[in-house]
């Protein structure tokens, strides 16, 4: 595709500073025709490698003719002593859209460096005028050598510089000496510096490939990969052009090939990124993910969204990237292997199947032990596990260079699942095998349904990582617990975990636990019905098959039932408690849900639902031990708890009083709470009789939260008039439980922390609370207004984030005394009060409600009667329900 034309004015007798203004207009015209003529060549299907060489040649006709310009007009006496160099990204051509351009001025040292510097300044200034990121630099050859030797940043650039325009040899002198005394001297120290630059880039954004939002340049699968790995390579074997390392024997055609389609296809993105954005913008974060799916020509499959297929073809890219970026590399850190074999022989240690451990790695040297035995494919990795070695590259292509050999007779065979279920039996490594035979493939050829989720994204911010490595995660999570190093912030869980009696049962478990989310919904189910096949190949007892099936089936149970439902009510904890069948089914699935959650994100686990968690467990667990699933005598038990706590009270509160008090508090209450606490509750209720509101204030910073107990005299709409006056505070609600006696009379109890999850201990802020809440029950302040007032923070609307629509579940079969209702929403400040007061408007009361929120997302719950105390169970009313609620929470801002 031809360039327009640079068109300099041409002298007209008028100095070159009177003429500068001409001049600038011109380039500007030029850049900008060119740049949109380049542009609808990318959005017409033009390859990556073309766009970033049309705009590398549309600069270098620009700079060069700006040069040449100067050189005639301006000071000409430089020529023969100085040359125009292109280095970094320009210099190997490859400019995106809204790049730095990087030159260098180099000159013989004939010249004063002030002309040299002076005649730079010139050029710059046109380019800086031109708004564009220029990089610069004045040097001879004898600077280059010195600060290459001290700035492995300064001998990359070197690497890829390339002649624009001036004097020629100086050129050809600074190319011949770059390769024969720059990239000779400390080659081993600069490739080292150049891996530890690679890890330490990956620490910053991020270890692994599968970061939902991934950097497209800096991050591990991206440009900074292949162009490290080529550096490397360049720097040890020396060369101009990279067809030069077949002919060298240093890879292959095929991985040349790889390599050029890699750049390829990245480069395309960036470009897009960067005349999407009209920027530098290499994060591609969710709203961009969309555009670039939508640009490519993805589509939405049914329930798989455009995006998401965009994204795993991303991540499958970017993993063939970091695998050819890191064998590259580490084929330029070997050395002759000539000596080092004889004297390995001597130092060598055998460990069986033909494997050696030699300097902390495992080594094979007779690689013909594979094909003959493929077994010894698995038995690598135990191997390795067990002697806390890593593999030596060799090994490691050794491996994906046999996957041909992992076929259905190698999955079935015993050896083969005997030494995988021994990797899952080890206290040591079991996570970082798994993720070892991840990277390598190997995991996908041994267990084929894991492809359904290799690199499967999930779009939403809940989510940080794809579902294989959410996977990994959750492993490592089980394996810690169930080595107890966790034992500080878990110790319930950490003690559950030392009475289980299959250790690689639990692992299997939380590996498979998401399986079935290849396909879209319900992949609970899904995952469930893999199982039977899986487990039939590894040779699993009937037993261990029907509880993994049952863990995976049920994986999602534990933690919908903690919270998301009232946990005092016994008929609901029976069943569940029924449903576990065994203490061994619910001891490991309470594990898989912790692991799960954990693995989700740092921010998704508080102790709050860690307390929620072992609440339930330790319910269910007391119901499996006592080995009776039915109700428990309510009426009987409730006059001796009043018993109880009219002995508790008797030398504060007069008997005929606590009796009237007691009586009057509903039997839910006094069965689900215990008996200490009622005794303190109760006297604030007696309280009340002097006093309209009562507000009492308990830290809990153990787990993460307070309790609130408020005390005051039922008014119409008096739950919405609490969360208005906490949304408007602060105060974030965690669940709440509503009590209203017969005497008129509400105790309700609130869990509460700040929206950053922190305990709030401020007594000025509780102070304000009271005050609020006050002012909103005697009618002197609207709750409104207080919610309206409150500033909207800044942390909703920063990022974007992906859509999903408000989703509303009624449940009439849960609870005998409540219709339960389930809202899954995106989180909007006030959001709580505007649910509570349209369920007020709509007629109803809130018995027990539960808030959770996942980043971005709400998850609340909602259990309600009608005015005359009954479920809700006409279809027209819940219909009503449901439409009015979801209207309510779409419009509001």
């Amino acid at each position: 595709m031809p360039l327009p034309a640079l068109q300099i004015p041409a002298p007209d007798g008028r100095g070159f500073d009177d003429r500068r203004p001409q001049i600038l207009e011109a380039c500007k015209q030029y850049l900008s025709a060119s740049h949109e003529l380049i542009r609808q060549h990318h959005s017409a299907g033009a390859s990556g490698t073309e766009v970033v060489h049309q705009l590398s040649a549309m600069m270098d006709r620009m700079v060069v003719g700006l040069y040449q310009e100067l050189s005639t007009v301006v000071d000409g006496s430089h020529q023969g002593h100085l040359t125009l160099v292109a280095v970094g990204g320009y210099g190997r051509g490859e400019l995106n859209p809204y790049s730095d351009v990087d030159i260098m001025f180099l000159h013989d040292g004939s010249l004063a460096p002030e002309r040299v510097e002076a005649f730079a300044q010139k050029l710059l200034y046109f380019l800086w005028d031109l708004r564009l990121d220029v990089g610069y630099s004045v040097r001879t050859i004898a600077d280059c050598i010195e600060m290459a030797a001290a700035d492995t940043t300064v001998k990359t650039a070197l690497m890829d510089c390339r002649l624009l325009t001036g004097h020629p040899p100086l050129f050809e002198a600074l190319h011949k000496t770059v390769f024969s005394q720059i990239l000779t001297k400390s080659s081993d120290s600069f490739i080292k510096q150049k891996i530890a630059e690679m890890k330490k880039r990956r620490e910053k954004y991020g270890d692994t490939i599968y970061l939902l939002e991934p950097n497209i340049k800096e991050g591990e699968g991206g440009l900074r990969d292949l162009q490290t790995a080529l550096w490397v390579t360049r720097v040890k074997f020396k060369f101009n052009d990279p067809r030069e390392l077949i002919v060298k024997g240093v890879i292959s055609e095929e991985e040349l090939e790889v390599y050029r389609a890699a750049l390829d296809h990245l480069w395309r993105l960036r470009n897009e990124l960067h005349f999407h954005t009209r920027r530098k913008s290499d994060q591609i974060n969710f709203d961009l993910q969309v555009h670039l799916a939508a640009f490519l020509g993805y589509k939405d499959r049914g329930k798989v969204l455009a995006v998401e297929d965009f994204m795993r073809d991303y991540y499958r890219h970017a993993a063939r990237v970091e695998h050819f970026a890191s064998t590259l590399v580490s084929r330029c850190i070997w050395r002759d292997e000539g000596g080092l074999k004889v004297l390995g022989y001597f130092v060598r240690r055998p460990v069986g199947d033909g494997c050696f451990v030699l300097k902390g790695e495992l080594i094979i040297p007779d690689e013909s032990v594979v094909e003959k035995d493929p077994a010894v494919l698995m038995r690598i990795f135990e191997l390795a596990q067990k002697h806390g070695v890593s593999l030596n590259i060799r090994v490691k292509w050794l491996i994906r260079r046999s996957l041909y050999l992992v076929n259905d007779k190698f999955r079935r065979n015993r050896e083969v699942n005997q030494s995988f279920l021994n990797i899952l039996r080890s206290e040591k490594g079991v996570t970082a095998t798994l993720r070892l035979m991840h990277h390598l493939e190997f995991l996908n050829e041994y267990i084929p349904e894991f492809e359904h989720i290799y690199c499967k994204v999930q779009h939403d911010l809940y989510h940080i990582y794809t579902v294989d490595i959410h996977t990994l995660f959750a492993v490592e999570q089980a394996e810690q617990i169930l080595n107890g190093e966790l034992s500080e912030t878990l110790s319930l869980p950490c003690a559950v975990a030392r009475q289980i009696g299959k250790r690689e049962l639990l692992l299997l478990a939380v590996l498979f636990h998401d399986i079935g989310k290849g396909e879209g919904g319900g992949h609970a189910e899904k995952g469930a019905a893999m199982i039977p096949t899986i487990a039939r190949r590894m040779g699993l007892s009937k037993e261990g098959t029907e509880r993994l099936e049952f863990l995976v089936r049920q994986h999602l149970l534990f933690a919908h039932i903690a919270q998301r439902r009232d946990l005092s009510d016994e008929k609901m904890l029976l069943q569940f408690a029924r449903q576990m069948g065994t203490s061994e089914n619910l001891k490991m699935l309470y594990l898989l849900t912790i692991a799960d959650i954990r693995a989700v994100g740092s921010d998704v686990w508080t102790t709050w639902k860690a307390t929620l968690l072992n609440e339930l467990y330790e319910k269910a667990f007391s119901i499996l031990e006592r080995g009776n699933f039915e109700l428990e005598a309510s009426g009987e038990r409730a006059r001796a708890i009043r018993r109880t706590v009219r002995e508790m009270v008797e030398y504060d509160i007069p008997a005929t009083v606590a009796r009237e008090e007691l009586r009057s508090l509903p039997i839910r209450y006094l069965l689900s709470t215990p008996v200490k606490v009622i005794a303190e509750q109760l006297r604030l209720l007696v309280g009340l009789n002097d006093r309209d509101l009562v507000l009492k204030v308990r830290h809990e910073p153990d787990y993460g939260y307070s309790e609130v107990t408020i005390c005051t005299f039922d008014v119409y709409g008096l739950f919405a008039m609490l969360t208005g006056v906490m949304a408007a505070n602060g105060v974030n609600i965690l669940g709440a439980q509503i009590n209203t006696s017969k005497k008129g009379k509400v105790l309700d109890i609130l869990q509460v922390n700040s929206s950053q999850g922190l305990v709030i201990t401020d007594e000025r802020r509780w102070q304000k609370v009271e005050a609020d809440l006050a002012g909103v029950l005697n009618g002197t302040v609207a709750v409104e207004k207080l919610v309206e007032m409150r500033e909207r923070p800044t942390l909703l609307t920063a990022k974007p984030a992906p859509k999903v629509p408000t989703r509303i579940d009624i449940d009439n079969d849960v609870s005998d005394e409540y219709t339960v209702i389930d809202i899954y929403t995106h989180d909007k400040v006030g959001l709580l009060y505007l649910i509570t007061s349209t369920l007020n408007r709509l007629g109803l009361y809130i018995g027990v409600s539960k808030i959770s929120t996942k980043v971005d997302q709400v998850a609340d719950v909602f259990y309600v009667r009608d005015i005359f105390g009954h479920k809700i169970t006409a279809d027209e009313k819940l219909a009503e329900l449901k439409s009015t609620l979801a209207q309510a929470i779409d419009d509001w801002q």
